[in-house]
């Protein structure tokens, strides 16, 4: 995935993020950046930027009318900037069940490496399945 000025300025925005290396080049020139920092959370948005972000829940059968997104954890190691190329590489670290069967949790932990090959920043995050005939309705 290519880290693009325009939507790192634009998800800055939308969020309200303020800090000048989100939002000014000269600002992030000056605390040593090659371009504008992303905010914390884009990584997640360039999950859902994939051509196909749903690969992994779709190989598992996962209807995605039946998910919900339970938790996201990042452990940050270098800042993504304008001008990365970021690789993602996920994995299923667990999969468990709740509720007697009713819901069904799925961890997923996302890699991100830049064009340089470091790691950028590590996600984590759980997705959780309501399950066929656990008695639980959708509100109509």
């Amino acid at each position: 995935m290519d880290v693009e000025r325009g939507r790192l300025l634009f998800f800055a925005r939308t969020i309200g993020e303020t800090h000048p290396i989100f939002i000014d080049d000269e600002a992030a020139a000056a605390a040593g950046l090659p371009g504008l920092a992303a905010p914390p959370t884009y990584a997640f948005s360039l999950e859902l930027d994939q051509p196909k972000p749903f690969a992994v829940l779709e190989a598992l059968g996962v209807r995605l009318d039946r998910v919900l997104h339970g938790t996201q954890r990042f452990i940050y190691h270098v800042p993504i900037c304008a001008g990365d190329r970021i690789t993602l590489q996920s994995v299923v670290e667990d999969i468990y069940e709740k509720k007697d069967g009713a819901m069904a949790f799925i961890v997923m932990r996302t890699t991100a490496t830049n064009q340089r090959g470091e790691i950028a920043v590590e996600m984590t995050k759980t997705v959780v399945v309501r399950q066929p005939g656990s008695g639980l309705r959708r509100r109509q």
